[in-house]
């Protein structure tokens, strides 16, 4: 027998998806090494010999590295709600961003590229919701092909086994957005009101990648470098310093390193720092662990007087209305 019924579908809707990087969903060492595994087996991010690199990956890295990890994590995990500060950070902003745009036709959601949530499950779910426009947000403000490329690849490959595809629009790099901006400066204002002390430096601390990914053409130094010079052209109270942190391996990374720089500030006469990390959307290990705990403390020992972290820009409202300034210029209006 014919019949002319079709199964019910949703439709008509558009998805806005947030990508952080991702995390552990634990700070047990399997957890982490899952984690660890999947981040550091994306050959964007580690551009040597696949095969080398697995053995090398497998028999001494993830032997060693996630209990190393693992104490970092559990340094900073949000015992409370029992997750990273990335990831409640992230939820936190989509769900704000959801107050300021959701709607019966528009759907907001966050991914991790690592981890989970996972990009695939959750393009999978806005489509099941009847989202036949999905709008991407990686949360990576300066362009790398580590970051905003691996994004982008992910998305794609999920796209590839959809047999009905949604239509896809991936919003870019926003290094220079004026409200961008003046969110880091607002956010360094407000930090200063709360100290005692006078800094003799702000240091802008990017993650860095290594060198070589630099000289084969990738452009992510030049937008930190434009970042802080924005930064400062707004913003020239007191110096500012930019330095490249979390460096991984024997080859060269971008330099300055944030960790050496800050060992020898105290020796040039500069014993109150400020550090402000304008490549993070969200506070997370690199920022917390890293920065505020193990460069405070090298900074100190070697002579310094007075260091904060200033937070990132988190769920503040300056950085929800940038996000909404961003998605709403790829929605369509009806």
């Amino acid at each position: 027998m014919v019949t002319n019924e079709h199964p019910k579908l949703n439709f008509g809707k558009t998805g806005v998806l947030l990508v952080n990087l991702g995390t552990p969903d634990s700070t047990n060492w399997w957890d982490v090494r899952k984690y660890l595994k999947e981040f550091l087996s994306d050959r964007r991010v580690i551009e040597v010999n696949p095969i080398i690199w697995q053995l090398i990956l497998n028999i001494f890295i993830l032997t060693l590295r996630p209990a190393k990890s693992a104490h970092a994590y559990k340094k900073i995990w949000f015992k409370k709600t029992n997750e990273s500060p990335l990831l409640y950070y992230t939820r936190a902003q989509a769900n704000k961003l959801k107050e300021k745009i959701e709607s019966k036709n528009t759907i907001i959601d966050f991914a991790m590229r690592y981890g989970n949530p996972s990009i695939k499950s959750k393009l999978n779910l806005l489509k099941e919701k009847g989202c036949e426009n999905i709008i991407i947000l990686p949360l990576y403000p300066q362009y790398a092909a580590a970051t905003t490329a691996t994004v982008c690849d992910e998305t794609y490959r999920s796209l590839m086994k959809m047999r009905w595809q949604p239509s896809l629009q991936i919003i870019p790099h926003y290094e220079s957005e004026p409200l961008y901006i003046e969110s880091l400066i607002n956010s360094i204002r407000n930090k200063i009101k709360t100290i005692n002390w006078k800094p003799d430096l702000i240091m802008a601390s990017y993650h860095g990648i290594p060198k070589s990914y630099f000289d084969k053409g990738d452009p992510y130094q030049c937008y930190c470098q434009k970042t802080t010079r924005l930064i400062k052209e707004k913003f020239s109270d007191f110096e500012i310093q930019t330095t490249f942190q979390s460096r991984f391996g024997p080859r060269e990374w971008l330099k300055p390193y944030t960790d050496k720089t800050l060992e020898s500030l105290p020796g040039q006469g500069i014993k109150n720092v400020l550090v402000i990390c304008p490549g993070f959307a969200s506070d997370c290990v690199e920022t917390l662990e890293e920065i505020n705990i193990q460069g405070k403390e090298s900074f100190l020992k070697n002579g310094g007087k007075n260091f904060d972290l200033i937070p990132c820009l988190n769920d503040n409202s300056d950085h929800i209305q940038l996000f909404e300034t961003l998605v709403k210029r790829y929605l369509v209006k009806k």
